[in-house]
């Protein structure tokens, strides 16, 4: 069986957290731009550091697993 929560968990957290497509924190002209489509190495560090932590405490901490397979 196959353990498929880490690439499920990882590409909806990709997608919520990309910088400037819902969010983008620091933001550029604020402390928070909404669907600005802009991105700075300020919000690229910041929202690997938010994934990062995230995926860890979803995956480890959760204990989520789905599994597929036969």
């Amino acid at each position: 069986m196959l353990d498929w929560a880490p690439v499920v968990v990882g590409v909806a957290l990709f997608v919520v957290l990309s910088p400037g497509l819902l969010f983008e924190l620091p933001g550029t002209h604020r402390w928070v731009d909404f669907g600005s489509l802009r991105i700075t190495g300020k919000s690229a560090t910041v929202h690997t550091l938010i994934f990062s932590a995230l995926f860890a405490v979803i995956i480890v901490a959760c204990d989520v697993h789905i599994y597929s397979g036969a």
